[in-house]
């Protein structure tokens, strides 16, 4: 008999046991817990399988997420993940641009769990807590520009991009925002009203926050274009469209912000014309809006510097950050400047979780990172390999015809494949190419050990490779996308 049946037959035969309620409920639970393992498969000698888990997850699990692959994941590991189904894979997601620094960095894991045994939770409106400000002086000289230096913590980019809406709402007292078409930012309620990068977030939630209208975004599919079309004239023919919806559809007087993502993520890893960001802060600053960009995605390296609006050299009046901020742990931030945030009144903001001091901590380790094993070098180093692989195969006589663009920043970067039947009016259709391509070469890259993304409404797949990922790591990856894309066109 276990100690915890033996706790709770000696607490139900005797009123009197000396049996503290909390020691009689854990040791409960903790028999339960014994009893289960006991008789599992691996205490047997046997190892578990993975199709029970799988079943009790299509039994529990909201239907409402969708997942890469019906497995799970037990360990992760640098630029690897190990499955229950015993697979080893190379993870090109990262759990989409969250674990930067790969799997389980020890210095990360090591601060969190140093973290854990001192101070779990201190909420931020009780007091401050030493992580949360200790992360803010790490985060103070990286920022794109001196001004931003007013910082609030929450837990997830969704959340950040709420803070920022309701931040420039109660700032400004204007209701609208102008958002891109094909921006993605989030699928809880206001993040979910600006997002425009596929319906299917919002399909069948309306009606959602009011006040949202949309801008073209420069990318030649929004223009009825082809790959190659002349940046100036998208950008000047976007900046046109914004300007004319500040004279047909929400006034200046009525406009709070325009957000934008330097780098469209879920709308197909097309990163923004210095010029067009250039061209949003003059507007802006012409008609007394504020400019949110939307560093969630493409933040903390991940294009090769630690911002992406760095490129640009615009100034953003909110900055909203999260994924790779703390490497897997739960964190983000609004970042902008106090003579903003000084207008907001204390008690408006807030969260029960908001700045966890664990993943503060985990954060602070991740900045730290940055400079002691100098990332950003090799984000450039492994990027030019990427690129130049990519561009190989693109010129490839027998696939390249189906790659119609290469692109994006750093270790953000995206091939987008031709489609047959995307629109009739596409200019770009080829009735000669398999139909959902980037699905199924991100399927066969699965088959063959390694994890890749699709994005977007159009045929597009993302590699998201840990930055400190090894050039050994790399070409592996590099060899597996060649290979699941040669097979795969020729199945025509």
């Amino acid at each position: 008999m276990s100690l915890g049946q033996n706790l709770l037959r000696t607490a139900s035969r005797n009123s009197h046991a000396l049996v503290p309620r909390a020691l009689y409920v854990e040791s409960f639970w903790w028999s339960i817990s014994l009893t289960s393992f006991v008789s599992s498969p691996r205490c047997r000698g046997r190892s578990i399988t993975t199709a029970p888990l799988l079943d009790f997850a299509q039994r529990h699990v909201t239907k409402g997420l969708n997942h890469l692959t019906e497995d799970v994941m037990v360990k992760g590991e640098g630029s690897w993940v190990t499955m229950q189904s015993g697979r080893k894979l190379l993870d090109f997601t990262c759990g989409i641009g969250v674990t930067n620094l790969g799997h389980c960095h020890p210095k990360v894991s090591k601060a969190a769990a140093d973290q854990c045994l001192n101070l779990v939770h201190g909420q931020c409106s009780i007091a401050y807590h030493e992580p949360y400000l200790r992360l803010i002086e790490r985060l103070l000289p990286i920022m794109p520009h001196p001004s931003l230096d007013s910082f609030y913590f929450v837990n997830s980019g969704s959340e950040a991009v709420e803070g920022a809406l309701k931040m420039v709402r109660g700032i400004t007292r204007k209701q609208n925002i102008i958002t891109m078409q094909g921006a993605y930012h989030g699928r809880t309620f206001g993040a979910m009203a600006i997002t425009k990068s596929k319906t299917v977030y919002a399909h069948g939630f309306a009606p959602l926050m009011p006040g949202v209208v949309t801008a073209p975004f420069p990318y030649w599919h929004h223009f009825n274009a082809e790959p190659g079309v002349n940046e100036t004239e998208l950008v000047n023919a976007s900046l046109y469209q914004v300007e004319l919806l500040l004279s047909q559809q929400t006034a200046p007087t009525d406009t709070a912000a325009i957000i934008i993502e330097p780098v469209l993520g879920e709308g197909g890893y097309v990163p923004a014309p210095p010029a067009f960001l250039q061209g949003l802060r003059t507007i802006c600053d012409k008609h007394g809006l504020l400019l949110i960009i939307d560093e969630v995605q493409s933040g903390f390296g991940r294009t090769g510097r630690m911002f992406s609006i760095e490129y640009s050299g615009v100034r953003p009046d909110i900055m909203v950050i999260a994924k790779g901020l703390a490497n897997g742990f739960p964190l983000s931030a609004v970042v902008s400047t106090k003579e903003l945030t000084d207008k907001l009144k204390p008690g408006t903001m807030g969260g029960t979780y908001a700045g966890n001091a664990v993943s503060c901590a985990a954060a602070i380790a991740v900045a730290d990172a940055f400079k002691e094993e100098n990332i950003l070098d090799n984000v450039k180093a492994r990027s030019t390999e990427l690129f130049r692989e990519l561009k190989a195969l693109e010129a490839d006589s027998t696939v390249g015809q189906h790659i119609l663009e290469v692109r994006g920043q750093g270790l953000m970067v995206a091939v987008e494949f031709a489609s047959p039947s995307h629109s009739t009016f596409d200019p770009v259709i080829k009735k000669d190419t398999t139909a959902n391509l980037a699905m199924k070469v991100s399927k066969r890259c699965l088959e063959k050990g390694m994890l890749l993304l699709t994005t977007s409404v159009y045929e597009t797949v993302r590699f998201i490779p840990p930055l400190n990922i090894s050039a050994k790591d790399l070409a592996r990856g590099i060899a597996i996308f060649k290979e699941a894309v040669e097979e795969v066109v020729g199945e025509r």
